[in-house]
């Protein structure tokens, strides 16, 4: 008679006094089938999938639910460029961590580590190079007419191009666009907090992933099924040590470029020689073309010195492009990431039109990635499509 009550209790607590029966009966069922193992109970019978029913259910709802996601992709596309920088960056970074983790530091501590040296090298560099970059920039854009003035009077070459091409009128243009003194701080003031929270987010985020790598890695891993984990693994640390070599590699590369650049236009008296060698830096990033359009600018800016300084720097960057192809590059990326250069063109002209600079940033870590899956799955399943592969574990 007492459990009858409690039974009759439990049903009005979850049903409500006037509870129907089948789902009374639901509940009592409900209550035996959880344990302290499976709080929520166990795995049902899966649904039959070939009724009509559940075939036109998923295909309407795969219809739906992919029309969501393209709008959803396309309302929080600049959000998701900041999570994808942040978690590419994270990668990135993860040999050092891995590396420091090797050395019996815990993670947490390698973490704030690498974010502190990284955060004293950005500052000190700023508090020694704001002041000329800013001067130096500033000076470039005031003078850069004047500049192409001399180039016309010294050579008549570029006199006749200059003519055809109206380039004196398109700088001029350019340079008193939008100039009025308010709308141009508060553009640049719009500009710098945008640039500034985008960094932040970015930074943060990054640390996060970095912190969390582990669970991240973990969580990607298990949205395969079970007997198909271990290949997965295999495969996703492969890519996760590409893209770290990646990243890696070109920033010191950039480094090194940079660093050569700025000597050479010391040297030789080429104006704005840290303005220029941070254009380097930031242009090396971009396989190929990058060094090749630094390479270019810094030649014309070298003309205003003279014509055979000018040529001196464009053989200089010839130099360092041969430099970094058959010794820099072999070196430090051939290990991790290798592309052949059709792909890599293709891949950087695919990923600059989607996301632009950022899109050929990641183009040749993603290319790396797609080509791995294509040479251990894709094309081993169309050379023999009747071989059953071993079981896991074997």
């Amino acid at each position: 008679m007492g459990s009858s009550a409690g039974s009759a209790g439990k049903r009005g607590t979850r049903g409500g006094p006037s509870a129907p029966e089948p789902i009374a009966a639901a509940e009592q069922a409900a209550a035996a089938a959880a344990d302290e193992r499976h709080p929520h109970g166990r795995l049902g019978r899966r649904f039959d999938r070939n009724s009509p029913f559940v075939i036109g259910f998923t295909g309407g709802l795969g219809v739906l639910l992919a029309i969501g996601v393209v709008q959803l992709l396309a309302t929080a596309r600049q959000a998701l460029i900041l999570v994808g920088i942040a978690l590419f960056l994270a990668i990135g970074i993860e040999p050092v961590i891995a590396w420091l983790r090797r050395h019996r530091l815990p993670r947490w501590a390698a973490v704030a580590l690498v974010f502190a040296c990284g955060t004293a090298i950005v500052a000190g560099f700023l508090t020694a190079a704001i002041t000329p970059l800013v001067t130096q920039g500033g000076d470039l854009v005031d003078h850069a007419s004047d500049r192409l003035h001399e180039l016309e009077a010294q050579y008549p070459l570029i006199r006749s191009w200059s003519q055809r091409l109206h380039l004196d009128q398109e700088l001029q243009h350019g340079l008193t666009a939008n100039s009025s003194l308010v709308h141009g701080l508060l553009g640049a003031g719009e500009r710098v907090f945008g640039i500034l929270t985008s960094t932040v987010i970015v930074v943060v985020l990054t640390a996060y992933f970095s912190a969390n790598f582990p669970r991240i890695r973990a969580n990607l891993y298990r949205l395969f099924p079970q007997p198909r984990r271990p290949r997965a693994i295999l495969l996703g640390d492969a890519i996760f040590a590409k893209v770290g070599g990646y990243v890696l590699g070109n920033l010191l590369i950039s480094l090194i470029t940079a660093v050569a650049t700025f000597i050479w236009l010391t040297v030789f008296s080429v104006p704005y020689p840290l303005v220029l060698s941070v254009l380097v830096a930031i242009l090396d990033l971009l396989p190929l073309i990058g060094s090749t359009v630094a390479g270019l600018i810094i030649t014309a800016v070298a003309l205003t010195v003279s014509l055979p300084v000018s040529v001196a720097t464009a053989g200089f960057f010839i130099a360092m492009r041969l430099l970094e192809d058959y010794l820099l590059v072999p070196r430090v990326m051939d290990r991790t990431v290798r592309v052949p250069a059709v792909v890599t063109v293709v891949a950087i002209f695919l990923g600059g039109a989607l996301l632009g600079i950022l899109g050929a940033l990641l183009a040749i870590p993603v290319a790396a990635a797609v080509l791995l899956i294509l040479q251990e799955v894709v094309f081993p399943r169309l050379d023999h499509p009747d071989e059953t592969p071993p079981p896991a574990g074997t």
